[in-house]
C-alpha cells in the first residue's frame, strides 16, 4: 500500500513538474458568440492583444467580435489576469489594443501598463482602456459625473482609439481636452 501511494505521489510531482511552466488561466466562456449576419458582410479586424494572455499579438477577427473573443483567441488570460479590468463584452474596432493587466498592476503602475492609481509616479499617464471612474476622477479637470461619462463612451464604443476622441463625450471640449492630454493616453 505504501508503494502504490508513493507512486502515486511520483506520477502527480512528476506531472506537475512537466506543465508547472504554463499557468492556468480563469475561465473565459462566451455565450451566444458568433457574429451577427451584418458583421459577415464587413471587413476583418485587426486586433492588438497585449497584457496577461497566453499568446500576446496582433489578430485577425472577423467584424463584430467582442473583446471575450480576442482573449480567447490570445489563447486565454494568464492566472494573474486582472479580467475585472477589462470589459469582456464590448465590441472591438479595427487597429484597437486590449491590454489585460495583471492583478495589482492598480497599485503598481510599472507592472502590465496598467493606469496609475492616486500614488502612482509623478508624470506617469492614466490609460482610459482600463481606468476606474476613480482613477479618471482623481485627474485634474474631470469629477465623477465626467469620469462616468467616459467610462460609459469606452464600453458603448469599444474604447478609444486616440485622445481626439475625447472630444466626443459630453462635457469634454477643446480647452478641457488640451489640459487632459498630459495626464492620460489611449
Amino acid at each position: 500500500m505504501i508503494w502504490v501511494v508513493a507512486a502515486a505521489v511520483a506520477v502527480f510531482a512528476v506531472m506537475r513538474l512537466l506543465g508547472g511552466g504554463r499557468e492556468a488561466a480563469p475561465p473565459v466562456r462566451i455565450d451566444g458568440a458568433a457574429p451577427s449576419s451584418r458583421a459577415r458582410n464587413e471587413p476583418d479586424l485587426y486586433v492588438h492583444v497585449a497584457g496577461a494572455v497566453r499568446t500576446p499579438g496582433l489578430l485577425r477577427l472577423p467584424a463584430g467580435t467582442r473583446v471575450a473573443t480576442a482573449l480567447e483567441r490570445a489563447g486565454g488570460p494568464t492566472r494573474r489576469a486582472d479580467l475585472t479590468l477589462v470589459n469582456l463584452a464590448a465590441p472591438l474596432q479595427d487597429g484597437q489594443q486590449v491590454v489585460v493587466p495583471v492583478k495589482g498592476a492598480a497599485d503598481n503602475p510599472a507592472a502590465g501598463g496598467a493606469a496609475p492609481t492616486a500614488g502612482a509616479a509623478p508624470g506617469a499617464k492614466v490609460h482610459l482602456s482600463s481606468a476606474t471612474p476613480e482613477q479618471l476622477d482623481g485627474i485634474d479637470g474631470i469629477g465623477p459625473t465626467l469620469a462616468e461619462r467616459i467610462v460609459e463612451y469606452r464600453d458603448a464604443h469599444g474604447g478609444f482609439r486616440s485622445l481626439d476622441e475625447l472630444a466626443e463625450v459630453e462635457g469634454i471640449g477643446e480647452k478641457r481636452l488640451a489640459t487632459l492630454r498630459d495626464a492620460l493616453q489611449p
